[in-house]
């Protein structure tokens, strides 16, 4: 399973993943059927699962892996935030998750506690992402952080990292994945891209910085291209103003806006459309593509074909 997902990653076969929100509760089992009913999991190349996003309360994201890939059959990345694990823990999370063949991690540094809609959480965040990239470098070689051998050793892991879509300085976004790539990131999923030039941009520094980095494993690295549909002008704007590292063209805000003054259902269609011709430009460009919905798997399906 994993071995035919990874080929297709780095080779030139469609490669598509859904990013999957786990419920603020105690079953995963109503996003499962939201899954069948939408006919999704044929039509991808695998799941990710989130990690307490914007530090608000979530099932686990690695246990929520786990059932989703032993439900549908496909690979799920397991995305394990810094905010929440000392590494002492996500030695122990990341072992767990083998035993189970949860072998693809997402390492993020994650939103800040202050975000959260605990009472006074509290950050843990020993450092940022790549402190889980190099305890999976070690986990790979079979010694824990402390290089003490594992016995036995785990399964092969594949570290994921993720990008911002979009800087006022390329270059200093470019370092950033550099660095990743030194860590042993053998994928980069970026933020949401909705303009062709960005994605050609990307590319193009993604294959100078494999270029720059130290690490062998960077010779196959792969860049996975974010997309979120737009079908709401409210969010187009928000995404535009409010999130970093994002950037909407003004043609597509203007459309939005344009579409919203005619009503939700004018909104909807217009926005639709706008994202199925971003998301077809973008597979005809590189078609490699992780899709963000907020647990929209209708439209996720929809968008794919």
């Amino acid at each position: 399973m994993f071995e035919t997902f990874c080929k297709n990653l780095h080779n030139d076969q469609p490669f598509i993943t859904v990013e999957v929100n786990p419920p603020h509760g105690a079953s995963l089992d109503p996003i499962i059927q939201m899954i069948k009913a939408s006919n999704l999991a044929s039509k991808v190349s695998g799941f990710s699962c989130t990690d307490n996003p914007l530090a608000k309360l979530k099932m686990s994201g690695v246990l929520s892996a786990i059932k989703l890939q032993q439900t549908f059959g496909k690979p799920v990345i397991a995305t394990m935030s810094m905010r929440d694990k000392n590494k002492l823990s996500l030695q122990s999370e990341v072992l767990g998750a083998n035993d189970f063949d949860v072998r693809c991690i997402l390492a993020l540094t994650g939103d800040p506690a202050k975000y959260s809609d605990q009472p006074e959480v509290k950050g843990v965040l020993e450092r940022d992402s790549t402190l889980l990239l190099s305890i999976i470098y070690h986990l790979n070689r079979g010694v824990d952080y402390s290089n003490k051998p594992l016995n036995p050793a785990p399964k092969p892991i594949y570290p994921f990292a993720v990008s911002n879509a979009y800087a006022k300085d390329m270059k200093k976004l470019q370092k950033r994945i550099v660095k990743k790539l030194d860590y042993g990131a053998r994928a980069i999923i970026t933020q949401p891209v909705y303009d062709l030039e960005n994605a050609k941009e990307l590319l193009e520094l993604f294959e100078e910085a494999k270029a720059l980095s130290i690490r062998d494993t960077a010779k196959e690295a792969q860049l996975v291209l974010g997309q979120f549909p737009l079908v709401a002008a409210k969010t187009a704007n928000f995404i535009n103003d409010k999130v970093p590292g994002i950037h909407v063209p003004k043609e597509i805000i203007d459309e939005m806006n344009l579409a919203a003054m005619d009503g939700e259902s004018k909104e909807h269609e217009v926005g639709f459309a706008l994202s199925k011709r971003i998301f077809d430009q973008i597979m005809a460009l590189h078609p490699k593509i992780h899709l963000m919905t907020h647990n929209r798997f209708d439209l996720c399906s929809k968008l794919i074909g």
